[in-house]
């Protein structure tokens, strides 16, 4: 039986074309008998839609004052510049991250996988 503390690689999913070649080489042991997954064990859930969100702040805004709001209104938000942005999948919050930017687009890299995630 595998030592439950030893670490297992994951796939690197911002190249999703690793994903279907990694999930074949994954190995789970069941008894005596050794099982061998591959992508095509996974067909099941790629079609399945998530929502993921990522907030960078709150705030609280009575509606009088929102619809004031024009181009180039700054709106504070309860977080510093480089405090953790929080990460959500199906409202359920999953990791903390960073917002990066990248070719001129922005994005978010995960830094911390939150356990027992908060709804």
């Amino acid at each position: 039986m595998a030592d439950q503390d030893e670490e297992m690689a994951l796939p690197d999913l911002a190249n999703a074309e690793e994903l279907p070649a990694a999930a074949e080489n994954a190995q789970v042991e069941e008894g005596d008998d050794e099982a061998v997954r591959s992508a095509h064990d996974l067909e099941a859930v790629f079609d399945v839609p998530v929502n993921v969100s990522a907030v960078l702040g709150k705030t609280h805004i009575e509606v009088s004052n929102l619809l004031k709001l024009g181009r180039g209104t700054i709106v504070e938000l309860d977080r510093k510049i480089g405090e953790a942005i929080d990460i959500y999948v199906n409202d359920r919050l999953v990791a903390r991250g960073e917002v990066v930017v990248v070719d001129d687009r922005l994005g978010v890299t995960m830094t911390e996988i939150v356990k027992g995630g908060v709804t």
